[in-house]
C-alpha cells in the first residue's frame, strides 16, 4: 500500500450541542457527536468527548492552529489533533478550532485555557441542543491507498476515502445520498463529502465510516455516486 499525507477538507452534517460546563466561563464550546454511534457501539466511556469545537471571535489560520497545537502537545505531553473549522448555523458562520484527543469532558476547560494562553480569543457563550449544522473542517489526512481511488485512514479506524471525478454541491450530495441509501442492502455507514489538495489541484472525495468495510462495498458506493454525477 502507498502511504500519503494530504491536506484537505471534509464537510459533514451533524446535530450538535453546546458544552455548558467544564469550560472557561462565558465562552462558546460545541460538542460534535460520535459519527460511529449511530451505526455501532464503539465507545462506552460517556465521559470521553470525540470532537470538540472552541468557537473563536474571529477566523484563525490553519497555520496558527497547527503551530499552537504542536506547542501545546509538546509542552503538556498531549496528543491533541487541532484543525480549522467553520460551522454554518442557520444564516450565521461560526469560526473555531476543532479538537480531537481530549480524554474527558472535565478536561475541556484546561485544554481551552492552553489555547487562550496561545493567543486565541473565544466567542461569547451560547446554549442549544440537538441543532442541525454543516461543519467544514480543514485538516491533514494520513491515508493508505488500498486500490486506485480508494483510501483508508491511518489515524481513524474504519474511515475510508473514495475519489470521485466531479464536484457535487451540498444539495446534490444530500439528494444522491438519500437515493443511494434507499437502493443498497447495507445502509449501515456514515458518509460525508470533501476534497484533497494535491499537486496544485483538487480531488473530490467521499468519506465513508463503516466497520470492516470491504473493497467490494467501497467500490459499490463509489460507483453509485459516479453514476449520479
Amino acid at each position: 500500500m502507498a502511504t500519503k499525507e494530504l491536506i484537505g477538507k471534509v464537510i459533514i452534517q451533524e446535530n450538535i450541542d453546546t458544552v455548558d460546563e467544564n469550560k472557561i466561563p462565558k465562552t462558546f464550546v460545541i460538542n460534535v457527536p460520535d459519527p460511529y454511534e449511530s451505526y455501532y457501539s464503539r465507545f462506552t466511556d460517556i465521559n470521553k468527548p470525540i470532537s470538540i469545537i472552541f468557537v473563536t471571535k474571529a477566523q484563525n489560520s490553519f497555520e496558527k492552529i497547527l503551530r499552537a497545537t504542536k506547542r501545546i502537545n509538546e509542552k503538556f505531553n498531549l496528543q491533541l489533533n487541532g484543525a480549522k473549522c467553520e460551522v454554518s448555523l442557520d444564516s450565521r458562520k461560526l469560526h473555531g478550532i476543532r479538537i480531537k484527543g481530549i480524554d474527558r469532558y472535565t478536561e475541556i476547560g484546561r485544554i481551552q485555557q492552553y489555547y487562550q494562553d496561545a493567543g486565541f480569543e473565544f466567542a461569547k457563550s451560547e446554549k442549544f441542543t440537538d441543532t442541525d449544522v454543516l461543519i467544514r473542517i480543514n485538516k491533514f489526512f494520513n491515508i493508505d491507498e488500498l486500490e486506485k481511488g480508494i483510501h483508508k485512514s491511518q489515524d481513524e479506524a474504519d474511515v475510508f476515502y473514495l475519489e470521485i471525478p466531479d464536484f457535487m454541491n451540498w444539495d446534490e450530495f444530500r439528494t444522491y445520498t438519500f437515493e443511494i441509501k434507499n437502493n443498497v442492502s447495507d445502509k449501515n455507514y456514515d458518509i460525508a463529502k470533501g476534497i484533497f489538495y494535491k499537486n496544485g489541484g483538487i480531488i473530490e472525495m467521499l468519506r465513508i465510516v463503516k466497520p470492516k468495510a470491504t473493497i467490494e462495498f467501497l467500490k459499490l458506493i463509489q460507483q453509485k455516486y459516479i453514476d449520479k454525477i
